[in-house]
């Protein structure tokens, strides 16, 4: 979110309204409430963007808060992991909230609800409620325990905390509405059991807030002024009202320099990108049975993976602000993505030359002892970067698809006959090839013309095929990873099967040894490289050893993927 927005969306127009109004003593405070139950994609990424972004366009502040409210699957790894990937995509928080430790407070605003006739323990099962809950069309009907009295529901809301009762057989609910055509907002659960330790509090609940209950009451008792969700959460708004004005009633909304701090909530439509799948529970299945090597494989849409597989944190940014904010729902192309990060790559990555797919190269007149040299930018996109100088001897390797034994039209690479530019280093001729029994070419021979040292010849005369190639002599056998999408379609979830694993990609990842520049043994993880002509390559996190470097492939050069 930059101050050169010229699309005044309703979100930046919703804050620069209250600012005008005098609303929430001037200020401006966000926050990002991630559940610390696995880790945060790209859809995740969107709202990071929004949330920080908006915090800092009007010069305000965001909390972090884990929002673990659901003992089952949540972990102290999972927050650490959370908070590495939000600074890694550039973004610092002004506070740090865990809400199990608002636990107590919630407990007190619960039993004050109760006390007012404004909650009651209910022990309808969930099929029993959904008889009683109706439909939006038609008003529901009033449970049969919506009228206890607040002594009954006090003692029975105890003995839910200390774990008198199974999972199931109580909740608390909010007494609100059964006639609202929000099926929402007609009498929702507050409180359910759940007897399972916490990662932080351990046995001393055995029941829980839900979401939609602490939600609000955490940004009242953080002071946070403009709480932005997803879209899916418009429908839950009312019960976020609601829950605020039972704050104002309790006396218990933070007051700034003598204004009330009231949070307010609106929504934005999530990032959802093809050929992938966005939802925890999903990604958590496809980590959990093995689909994937882990929550930061490179395949997966997590901020961890798209790290490991070298995108960088600009990209995806560029991708929130490309994408922008609306309230339709829509899915975004996965290849704008990948142009943000080519876009992006192409100005940082450092050039180096590798062959993937390699056959022999022998320039015959070159003497068995003699070199050349060829001196070549590390990125002609950053002069500062300086040049190399790459040494070659008579034999080298290059691309299998840089020949062609009979050339189609406008083939200008290497065929016999045909003249092209070495990389920096000379023009070269092939004159004949070698083939083995199966018929497959083995090596490539030619000469080199002397007075073309560089690449360029002396006489001036165009050649317009230009190749990259390796030293045989220099180069470093390395292990290459070419990653492509997770799944073969562009919605997993229209499978025809109704599984979304059918549409798994048979060959989204696959392993092939390459020879590289000798410099590239060095390459660090973190690092970003454009193997020139072969697409953009970083080393992985896990797999790299020192002078061992094994090479991810973050992104081809160009979209193999044809628009519709």
């Amino acid at each position: 979110m930059t101050e050169s927005d010229t699309a005044r969306h309703f979100l930046r127009q919703w804050i620069e309204e209250d600012l005008a109004a005098g609303k929430n003593d001037g200020t401006v405070v966000t926050r990002f409430p991630p559940e610390p139950n696995g880790w945060i994609h790209i859809g995740h990424a969107k709202a990071v963007w929004v949330d920080f972004g908006m915090a800092k366009l009007f010069n305000g502040k965001c909390h972090l808060r884990m929002d673990d409210t659901n003992p089952s699957k949540e972990t102290d790894e999972f927050v650490e992991q959370l908070k590495k990937d939000i600074s890694w995509l550039g973004y610092s928080w002004d506070k740090f909230f865990y809400a199990c430790d608002m636990f107590d407070t919630m407990w007190e605003i619960a039993e004050e609800l109760i006390q007012r006739g404004q909650a009651y323990v209910c022990e309808l099962s969930q099929e029993e409620w959904k008889a009683y809950r109706g439909i939006p069309q038609e008003p529901g009907k009033p449970s049969p325990y919506r009228d206890r009295t607040p002594e009954e529901n006090l003692a029975l809301f105890r003995k839910m905390r200390t774990g008198e009762f199974a999972e199931g057989t109580h909740c608390l609910r909010a007494k609100i509405d059964m006639s609202s055509p929000n099926i929402h907002f007609r009498d929702p659960v507050i409180y359910r059991i759940v007897n399972q330790p916490h990662y932080h509090t351990g046995d001393t609940w055995h029941c829980y807030p839900m979401y939609d209950f602490a939600h609000p009451i955490e940004d009242a008792l953080e002071g946070v002024t403009h709480s932005m969700c997803t879209l899916e959460f418009e429908v839950h708004r009312p019960l976020y009202d609601w829950v605020i004005d039972r704050l104002a009633e309790q006396g218990r909304l933070v007051v700034r320099d003598g204004k009330t701090i009231r949070p307010q909530q609106r929504e934005f439509s999530r990032l959802n990108l093809t050929y992938t799948v966005m939802s925890k529970r999903l990604l958590r299945q496809l980590v959990e049975e093995g689909h994937v090597d882990g929550w930061d494989d490179p395949r997966m849409p997590t901020v961890a993976g798209m790290r490991r597989r070298g995108y960088t944190a600009a990209a995806i940014r560029d991708l929130c602000e490309r994408t922008g904010i609306s309230k339709y729902k829509s899915l975004t192309d996965l290849a704008l993505l990948e142009w943000c990060v080519r876009d992006d790559l192409n100005r940082i990555s450092t050039r180096r030359m590798a062959v993937l797919n390699p056959v022999k190269l022998i320039i015959d007149n070159l003497p068995e002892e003699a070199e050349l040299t060829a001196e070549v930018p590390n990125n002609p996109e950053d002069e500062t970067a300086g040049k190399r100088t790459l040494h070659a001897g008579r034999e080298l390797w290059i691309d299998r698809d840089d020949f062609m034994e009979v050339p189609i039209k406008k083939f200008f690479r290497v065929t016999v006959g045909n003249e092209v530019r070495l990389r920096g280093l000379c023009l070269f001729t092939c004159t004949h090839i070698v083939k083995d029994e199966a018929g497959n070419v083995t090596e490539i021979h030619g000469t080199y013309d002397p007075n073309s040292k560089g690449g360029n010849p002396s006489d001036g005369r165009k050649v317009k095929g230009t190749i990259h190639w390796v030293s045989a002599k220099y180069a470093k056998t390395v292990e290459v990873r070419l990653y492509d999408r997770l799944f073969a379609m562009e919605d997993p979830m229209a499978c025809p099967s109704g599984n979304f694993l059918d549409a798994l990609a048979p060959e989204s990842m696959k392993t092939i040894t390459g020879y590289v520049e000798p410099l590239l043994a060095d390459a660090l993880p973190g690092e970003h490289y454009q193997f020139e002509r072969v697409g953009y390559f970083t080393p992985d996190v896990h797999a790299s050893k020192p002078g061992a470097p094994v090479f991810n492939r973050t992104v081809t050069l160009k979209d193999s993927f044809k628009a519709k």
